[in-house]
């Protein structure tokens, strides 16, 4: 693929990120996920691409916009991608002005993204320093002593990111029981998992149960900086079961490793939406607003993070709705 496009990307990601920005606090997720579904589409339409969703916001008869298998870019160009896109990752916590709110997109060469269904998937991420240390057939406990060793550090001085949930409450103890520290987060493990990777997050490991399509967001991101993830697919209910049967999944118990999951040429970007870890969220001023977002090529293994000011006046502003307004 053309280097060229991760900056492409990226400008999708910053319009979907000022569209859901403007609705921070205001408490209402699905009008923030709705105002991000539709600006990223518009932006999507300007990258010359002949790009396909297959990650996405639900199958076509759930989702009006970025559905798992629609075409968007100019379309004319012989540049065939697959695209993962969670155009608002935390809807809660960009309705409640919680931090590690991103606007996010991955692009692959066709077929190297794993069609994940809709359902929940075991997940361990860890940045670059855990790769190859890490596994799902293993305890938590063994896996914190495991990376441990491999930083060089003792287990309580490891910080483990799990989300929040009542299903989680036997790996919070047992996390406990090891002694490292935890930080749950109600939402937004794409965001937690890319924090693995950067020591200045103070974030180690990521470890639970959260969604699949979520999952192959984060190998993307994990593969381009040289960090790893493993997860397993958990379905909550014979529909769920069936559907991935017909999305191609036929060992259910198969644990995906990173490769499996996002290969080939990689680019990734993300925008923040709140404030955060690892991103900046929106700020808006009287006469624009700032981003700060990250990009990242798994050919290169570069990683770049920019900053951009956005003048309203001179290119389009996108409103709370997702599409162009005026001022």
């Amino acid at each position: 693929m053309d280097r060229n496009l991760a900056m492409e990307v990226v400008r999708v990601t910053e319009a979907a990120a000022l569209a859901c920005a403007r609705l921070m606090g205001r408490g209402d997720a699905n009008a923030a996920d709705h105002a991000a579904v539709e600006a990223m589409r518009h932006a999507f339409d300007s990258v010359d691409i002949d790009g396909r969703i297959v990650i996405g916001e639900g199958e076509r008869d759930e989702a009006p916009m970025l559905f798992i298998g629609e075409l968007v870019g100019g379309r004319e160009a012989a540049q065939k991608c697959d695209i993962a896109v969670d155009p608002l990752e935390g809807t809660n916590l960009c309705a409640t002005g919680a931090a590690n709110a991103i606007s996010v997109v991955a692009v692959a060469e066709r077929g190297k993204f794993l069609h994940a269904p809709d359902t929940y998937m075991e997940k361990i991420a860890v940045g670059p320093a855990g790769k190859g240390v890490i596994s799902l057939d293993r305890s938590p406990t063994e896996n914190l002593k495991a990376l441990a060793r491999a930083k060089g550090a003792r287990v309580n001085d490891l910080t483990v990111v799990i989300l929040d949930r009542p299903r989680h409450r036997d790996l919070i103890d047992e996390v406990r029981r090891a002694g490292a520290r935890i930080k749950l987060i109600t939402d937004g493990d794409v965001s937690a998992a890319i924090a693995t990777c950067d020591e200045r997050t103070g974030v180690d490991l990521l470890m639970g149960t959260g969604g699949a399509p979520e999952g192959v967001l984060a190998a993307a991101a994990l593969r381009c900086v040289g960090g790893d993830i493993f997860g397993r697919l958990k379905f909550r209910n014979d529909e769920e079961k069936e559907r991935a049967k017909k999305m191609g999944i036929s060992d259910k118990d198969r644990i995906y490793t990173i490769d499996d999951m996002a290969t080939g040429d990689v680019m990734f970007a993300a925008t923040g939406v709140t404030n955060g870890d690892y991103l900046k969220g929106v700020r808006f001023r009287p006469d624009g607003a700032d981003t700060h977002s990250v990009v990242m090529r798994s050919k290169s293994g570069t990683v770049r993070y920019i900053e951009a000011f956005h003048k309203f006046d001179l290119k389009p502003n996108y409103d709370s709705t997702g599409v162009i307004g005026k001022r």
